[in-house]
């Protein structure tokens, strides 16, 4: 059964007379549970699409149907409220705000999930995703006393705080030594094998892109190939 459903996704950017088509008619589908990496050249597409997918930023033209709901005629509202409830996403740099505990990250997408949860429900469910993610010594700990391993770490249990089905990584390993970035992608094959949670992973790198079982590559905003891979960590 498909999570995501595109059909002839096209985006163009209008700058002032100039007309620059990025995307230029994406055709996919990516089942629940797979673990899928994106990848591609500076100015291959791939950001834009993944700014597509992640409800960020609307197609020109093209059909976009998320858990069986077209999101891409929804009102900026309804889309804000659809990333929520349905989407996490972890960023290279993190995100992560100067003066915040790790434990006051995670529990931040909480508040505009629109649905009531206590401080006290709050930071347990943060809490136990911290633990998770091996950083159970660190919920008072601010980004400065952590290291870039550990950051990515909080990100990626702020951005399964509120259950996502679906989680988006924009080149989560991009600041990352080949260590950390081993134990971070690792973390990524758990969710995904463990919780069935889909994972699009946009990567340049073609030893991150090979740790997913599926690899799609684009090239002037078409997918120039989608291809199943043995998906074994780098």
């Amino acid at each position: 059964m498909n999570l995501i459903e595109l059909r002839d996704i096209r985006k163009t950017f209008f700058l002032g007379e100039v007309v620059l088509p990025v995307l230029k008619g994406i055709t996919l589908n990516i089942a629940k549970g797979e673990m899928v990496a994106l990848t591609g050249a500076s100015g291959s597409g791939k950001s834009t699409l993944m700014n597509t997918l992640g409800c960020l930023d609307r197609p020109t033209a093209g059909d976009y149907v998320l858990d069986g709901v077209e999101v891409s005629r929804l009102s900026n509202d309804e889309r804000a409220l659809i990333r929520n409830q349905k989407m996490g996403f972890v960023f290279q740099n993190f995100n992560l705000l100067a003066r915040t505990t790790a434990d006051g990250q995670v529990m931040m997408p909480l508040l505009y999930g629109g649905k009531y949860v206590s401080q006290k429900d709050a930071r347990q469910r943060a809490e136990a995703l911290l633990t998770r993610v091996g950083l159970a010594d660190r919920f008072d700990h601010q980004p400065s006393q952590l290291s870039g391993g550990q950051q990515q770490r909080v990100a990626l249990a702020r951005a399964l705080i509120n259950n996502p089905p679906f989680l988006l990584a924009d080149e989560p390993t991009g600041n990352l030594d080949s260590n950390t970035t081993r134990e971070v992608l690792a973390l990524f094959k758990e969710l995904n094998e463990q919780d069935g949670i889909t994972i699009l992973l946009v990567t340049h790198d073609p030893k991150v892109a090979a740790s997913c079982r599926r690899v799609i590559r684009m090239a002037d905003g078409l997918i120039e190939s989608d291809e199943i891979t043995p998906g074994g960590l780098p």
